[in-house]
């Protein structure tokens, strides 16, 4: 039977965790768009004071003080419902669904809340930014959970834990590489950053700060190269099994690269005017090498053994 952990404990930092990181998201946001504290402020002007026409709402001590506090509770009131069902799970792993349906009806909560104050409220304070700053306090959350609770990856995903654990590594990889690639040709042109701005500004549109547009566009660009990683890296472990599955992995990256450039091309002609599309053939080759060269220095044999099967055959 699993040691009995301190429920409270974990909740209570974890929910803590959880607060301060959408409580800096959203300092970060709204310094971006040159309104510091305007969030809490405007949050904390409906919940108190029944204000719900962004324009009247004044960045005062009171409101962003009492939000922030009640921000606090209810993280830390969620973080102890969560661990409480950890620990339960660790006894009954049939009810870690629970634990994903609680961290997806967080994320809901908060949007149908912020929807509540008004259609004029959720516009000043931007439904993407509530979105994006409840996904990273959750990942914040589950990284503390997992860190505690050693068995809970493998408890969630089992045996593929270390597939999605590769997958993201090499992701993060090839989103690095990429990165760093257009930000040397932006040096090299004297624009930094106009790569990620001009298709941040594709994405998001023009009526957003420099600052937040790069930072979205960091985000999306980060995970998507880390699910096209998570696929690749299910690909590489049934490969050990199954070399003719290496096959399936060429289609990947190749199609990969088809998907970018084609993306691009079709939402945003333009683009090409902007940026080369050797830049973003290039960009891509150097991250799809990254990762590739990851993967095989993780699965040293898997080349052999490929190349062994095939004379076989």
């Amino acid at each position: 039977m699993p040691e009995d952990r301190p429920v409270l404990r974990d909740g209570v930092i974890a929910g803590l965790i959880g607060a301060a990181v959408v409580a800096v998201w959203f300092l970060i946001f709204d310094i971006a768009r040159g309104r510091p504290l305007l969030t809490p402020a405007l949050l904390g002007s409906a919940v108190f004071e029944g204000i719900t026409d962004p324009s009247q709402v004044v960045v005062s001590v009171g409101p962003v003080f009492f939000y922030t506090l009640l921000h606090g509770v209810a993280f830390v009131g969620f973080g102890v419902v969560a661990a409480s069902l950890i620990q339960a799970a660790e006894r009954e792993p049939a009810l870690l669904i629970a634990f994903a349906i609680l961290f997806a009806g967080f994320e809901a909560f908060f949007i149908g809340a912020a929807a509540a104050l008004g259609t004029s409220m959720l516009g000043a304070l931007v439904w993407w930014a509530i979105l994006a700053g409840n996904l990273l306090a959750s990942v914040a959350m589950l990284w503390y959970f997992f860190a505690r609770h050693r068995r809970l990856p493998e408890m969630l995903i089992g045996t593929w834990g270390g597939v999605v654990r590769e997958g993201a590594v090499a992701g993060m990889l090839g989103a690095v590489v990429v990165a760093v690639w257009f930000l040397l040709l932006d040096l090299a042109e004297g624009q930094p950053l106009h790569t990620p701005i001009l298709l941040g500004t594709r994405i998001f549109g023009a009526a957003h700060p420099a600052a937040v547009i790069v930072i979205l566009y960091t985000i999306v660009h980060g995970l998507t190269f880390i699910l096209f990683g998570v696929i690749a890296a299910a690909l590489i472990s049934g490969a050990e099994e199954q070399p003719l599955l290496v096959l399936g992995l060429a289609i990947l990256f190749t199609a990969f690269e088809v998907f970018f450039v084609g993306a691009v091309v079709i939402a945003a002609k333009w683009v090409l005017d902007e940026v080369s599309g050797w830049a973003l053939f290039l960009g891509n080759i150097f991250a799809a090498t990254a990762m590739l060269w990851y993967f095989f220095a993780r699965h040293r044999t898997l080349a052999t053994r490929l190349i062994g099967s095939w004379e076989d055959d």
